[in-house]
């Protein structure tokens, strides 16, 4: 500090940039730090330059925004409004996720901008980079395709995409659907929510919380040309270590003057952690897929028995199959934040696979229902209509095959690699056919146990070593599939299939055991025990009812544990996160 005047000693300390070490400034003249004093004003910080313009009076009083980091008029034709982070000025702070939190309301654990962290280089020069992220209202947002009530909207003028919470009824669709991790369900709620640019303070000329409160101006809103983002989208420059901008078409902008190492990846790339598990949706995925199973392979059989049997076996499997159905799509209005409105799930049919699985399996609902009645009541009351039952079970075996596909579409259409078409589709439609199997193995054995039917028993006799026979090979083949994805851990690069298999391994991995252990049980082991002790005497009887029971009943849970590993082995792509243990 130079010491010429007690007085300007004083001024000094009070400076709040005193940049110049004590031994420089003790060999410059009086003018000479004034002159460099003054030049340090000319580049003071956000926050500093916000302080002198109120101490200056050129802003009003309680001013709560940056004119100079919005726009100053609304986006024009082929134009929307859009986030542009300098990440050379973010310091990692969370100004901007403590002020958007405080402006909405939100509650403690929930955020609609978060703080990430980007590591890279070397050792000798290690690079990180703090990445602030909130949603980017995509040009082609996944969460509005995904919508089965649209209650998402794209504003036609300002190109910002709101969430509308009336509409809302909870499903949690989209939030497996955006490749940023954006839209947040909110439980006590029943409904997601997620960030709207402040667009309430962008109309009357304010900036988004996160901009206003940001110290180094490292946040501000601009306009950008719709065919300038697709052009820069194919480029993929969007931001290292974020998904793939091919999907949605993110509007924000990263800007840097630095050029980041090619090994820049987000700092939580290595870790793994298990994602919610859905439980109301395994059980649905596999009951439904148990019932439309039981339904195909059913009719099948009818082609083999005698019309007498038919009679017999028909109403029974005809009223389990709907049962389990209707089980299933019960316990699918326990996933809804606000099942009250289901009702609305038929909106979004023309471009949400959501609302398609829920219309599809209504009328396969509908149509299991008005077969299990014909086959009850037409023998007796409608003679004249049996013949209808083919068509009627033709139908609810194409719209049960067409409701898997369109839970299969479901979760394809999020582009996640444990979620692929070759994945979904071979585990759905394989759970189709062994629970099918298993279930019409019960049920003939049951029918054979109870009706004492000659008839029956020998038909049973001729046809359990086929049902037993597919069902041991539908299961080990189904299981050698799960398996090979273990194969993944041998690969040097962290990729999100061993994200997964690491997490089978890992923390999920009493699940991946009991999936195994009851896969290997129920679908390879019992049905080999009952090809081996195939004779006509055990053929219905007690012991054969009661493995056929245990058999249907540890497969059915093998399943649900392999749904159950679906949904929490999953690695969803997302924007750069911090580190994680």
């Amino acid at each position: 500090m130079l010491h010429s005047t007690v007085t300007f000693e004083s001024n000094i300390q009070e400076s709040p940039h005193d940049t110049v070490t004590a031994i420089v400034r003790k060999e410059l003249s009086k003018k000479e730090l004034l002159k460099l004093l003054l030049e340090e004003q000319k580049t003071l910080t956000a926050v500093e330059e916000f302080s002198q313009q109120h101490f200056n009076g050129s802003l009003p009083a309680q001013s709560k925004y940056y004119s100079s980091l919005i726009p100053a008029s609304s986006p024009e034709e082929g134009q929307q409004y859009a986030f542009e982070v300098d990440l050379d000025r973010c310091s990692g702070c969370k100004a901007c996720v403590s002020a958007c939190h405080s402006l909405n309301g939100l509650d403690e654990k929930e955020t609609w901008r978060d703080v990430g962290l980007l590591v890279g280089g070397t050792n000798q020069k290690p690079v990180m980079q703090h990445v602030t992220t909130a949603c980017h209202h995509c040009l082609e947002p996944g969460c509005m395709s995904a919508c089965p009530v649209d209650a998402y909207e794209k504003d036609p003028v300002t190109g910002i995409v709101k969430h509308l919470d009336d509409q809302c009824f909870g499903c949690q669709y989209c939030t497996l659907a955006c490749p940023y991790d954006v839209p947040k369900y909110h439980s006590e709620k029943g409904v997601v929510r997620k960030c709207d640019m402040c667009s309430d303070r962008l109309k009357v000329g304010e900036a988004p919380a996160c901009v206003q409160a940001c110290p180094h101006e490292a946040i501000s809103i601009n306009i950008v040309d719709i065919h300038q983002v697709v052009e820069d989208c194919e480029t993929n420059t969007f931001l290292p270590g974020a998904p793939d901008p091919h999907l949605t078409l993110p509007t924000t902008t990263y800007k840097s003057k630095n050029v980041f190492p090619r090994n820049m990846i987000p700092a939580d790339h290595y870790s793994a952690h298990p994602e919610h598990a859905h439980w109301p949706l395994v059980v649905m995925l596999v009951l439904t897929q148990l019932s439309v199973g039981a339904f195909i392979v059913g009719f099948l059989l009818e082609r083999f028995l005698a019309s007498e049997m038919v009679d017999l076996f028909r109403p029974y499997h005809s009223v389990t199959a709907l049962g389990i159905g209707l089980l299933a799509l019960v316990s699918s209005t326990f996933h809804l934040g606000r099942p009250q409105f289901a009702y609305r799930a038929f909106i979004g049919l023309r471009h949400s696979w959501l609302s398609r699985e829920i219309v599809t399996f209504g009328l396969f609902a509908k149509l299991a229902i008005l077969y299990a009645a014909h086959a009850w009541l037409s023998p007796i009351y409608f003679p004249q209509y049996m013949n209808w039952s083919n068509t009627i079970a033709w139908g609810v075996m194409i719209s049960g095959v067409s409701g898997v596909f369109c839970s299969m579409m479901i979760y394809v259409f999020t582009k996640r690699v444990f979620w692929s078409v070759s994945f979904t589709g071979t585990k759905f439609f394989m759970t189709s056919l062994i629970l099918g199997l298993a279930a019409c193995r019960l049920l003939l054995t049951l029918i054979a146990f109870t009706s004492s039917e000659p008839a029956m028993t020998d038909f049973l006799y001729r046809a359990s070593p086929i049902i037993d026979t597919s069902l041991l090979a539908a299961m080990a083949v189904k299981l050698v599939f799960e398996g090979s994805l273990l194969f993944h851990l041998r690969s040097r690069q962290v990729t999100s299939l061993k994200r997964t298999a690491l997490l089978m391994t890992r923390q999920l991995l009493t699940a991946t055991m009991l999936r195994f252990s009851f896969g290997i049980l129920g679908g390879c082991f019992l049905p080999l025990l009952l090809i081996m002790n195939h004779t006509p005497e055990q053929t219905g009887s007690g012991l054969a009812l009661i493995i056929a029971s245990i058999m249907f009943g540890v497969a059915t849970m093998g399943e649900l544990f392999e749904r159950y590993l679906y949904f929490a082995a999953v690695a969803p792509s997302r924007m750069p996160g911090g580190f994680r243990s």
